[in-house]
């Protein structure tokens, strides 16, 4: 008997077994995926084990199983002979892959030791899933706003892309007119009280928007206007209830004026390009995607930028061609005004609505509601809003006129509505206060008064 220690190896090989799973480029969520492991052994195989790793590494769920023992369904492996090894495919194919899919994979193979079927030889092979995912929604909204227009300072605008469902974070960027908009990086938003913002880098101009001599004239009286100490028309009154002095002798009634839009600038407006200024941040979703905020801040020029068409792109692995959302930025022009009911009667609640432009506005303008040459029924100065209400309007109100003044950043522009009031014939004529309300027949009110003259005399 031979008692060389290397001899059972040499009667009885335990055989060898390697396993390996072909990599896989990132794949697009809702596409079919098959993972193939491939192992090499000239043992016989005793079980296959596929696992979807989780919690990074802690738990493996079984998600495939092929044991040799109580099956002899070979359908899903395919074999040939080489070299005198049998070779092996194991695939697992997920037919609609999702973004919670994405993780490691292992597969798990074991053959019996050629010395003893007691025994079990294992080997594994782990590939990572990368599941990718299109941008679901893109947007493109300005910032802080409904703001008013600002027609002596210059201030800060902010256009803000949010793209939303990609995962990796796509890339964001923003053109002008079609034409890439070359930003200064920002890691962090500028301070509000910043001013306008400015860089080292030359300005280009932009000479298909430079301006004319018409808007060049009305800007030169402005500022004549501002340095002879007056206030030009389009100004808007400061909110106080303390009447300005130089207004007591100014007449209280008001013709009703065409829709003007209020396009005049001083002198810190320039026709040269801005700088542009541009910030990212990145939100993570419970599901694996991020939320992309690209933020482009610019020192406004209502004179240029007014009708600048800005796009929003955005490029992705997962994308055939880039995804698009565009806005294009216009001053609010021809409120068109809407009033409820129609024929208004003493006593009826009246609504004063603006329901939209002569063009589209970007971005949403804000609303100031006046009462020409007197306060409104509250007794308020003006109210902001897109709707006035006016409740139980008093006969008093017959002929009264309204200015509602819509405005953004670009520009604002004024209209006036007249609210015409009809006698009401379930409220007899004289018995409504101020408010519009009943206040009892004329006889009660002559009694009290009488009676209060009786008692004067006595005393």
């Amino acid at each position: 008997m031979l008692t060389c220690p290397h001899l059972r190896f040499l009667l009885f090989p335990i055989g060898y077994l390697t396993v390996n799973i072909e990599p896989l480029p990132p794949v697009v969520a809702g596409d079919a995926v098959t993972l193939k492991c491939n192992f090499k052994t000239d043992g016989r195989m005793r079980e296959i084990v596929w696992y979807r790793v989780t919690d990074g590494g802690t738990i493996k769920q079984k998600i495939f199983t092929f044991d040799a023992m109580f099956s002899t369904n070979y359908s899903h492996m395919e074999n040939y002979r080489k070299r005198e090894d049998l070779v092996y495919q194991s695939t697992v194919r997920l037919p609609e892959v999702r973004i919670s899919d994405n993780g490691p994979y292992e597969c798990h193979v074991g053959i019996y030791d050629r010395a003893t079927r007691e025994k079990v030889v294992l080997a594994s092979g782990n590939i990572f899933l990368n599941v990718m995912a299109p941008p679901t929604s893109i947007e493109v909204v300005a910032a802080d706003m409904p703001a008013p227009f600002s027609r002596y300072q210059a201030q800060n605008f902010t256009l803000v892309c949010i793209v939303s469902g990609g995962k990796p974070a796509p890339m964001v960027y923003f053109k002008r007119d079609g034409e890439p908009i070359e930003a200064v990086p920002l890691s962090e938003p500028p301070a509000a009280s910043s001013g306008p913002l400015q860089d080292s880098r030359p300005f280009r101009s932009l000479l298909h928007r430079d301006l004319d001599d018409t808007k060049m004239h009305r800007s030169l009286s402005l500022l004549d206007a501002e340095n002879r100490g007056g206030r030009p028309y389009t100004e808007r009154p400061a909110r106080s209830l303390t009447p300005d002095p130089s207004t007591l002798f100014q007449p209280t009634t008001e013709n009703v004026p065409e829709t003007v839009v209020s396009r005049e600038f001083p002198r810190w407006v320039h026709s040269n390009e801005p700088i542009y200024f541009l910030r990212h941040s990145h939100t993570p979703g419970s599901d694996g995607t991020v939320e992309v905020r690209a933020l482009l801040t610019w020192t406004l020029n209502p004179q240029i930028d007014n009708e600048a068409l800005f796009s929003c792109e955005v490029k992705h692995p997962a994308l055939s061609m880039p995804m698009q959302a565009e806005v294009t930025l216009v001053a609010p022009k021809g409120p068109k005004i809407m009033m409820t009911p129609s024929r208004a009667r003493v006593g009826d609640t009246v609504r004063i609505l603006v329901h939209g432009f002569q063009n589209e506005v970007f971005p949403e303008p804000m609303f100031t509601w006046t009462r020409v040459g007197s306060r409104l029924l509250d007794g308020s100065t003006e109210f902001d809003g897109k709707e006035l209400v006016l409740e139980r309007v008093p006969a008093e109100l017959n002929g009264s006129m309204y200015r509602c003044t819509a405005q953004n950043p670009l520009g604002s522009t004024d209209t006036h509505t007249r609210l015409i009031v009809f006698e009401n014939p379930n409220i007899a004529r004289g018995t409504e206060d101020s408010n519009g309300s009943a206040s009892g027949p004329p006889g009660v009110r002559l009694t009290l008064v009488l009676a209060l003259t009786v008692v004067l005399e006595l005393t």
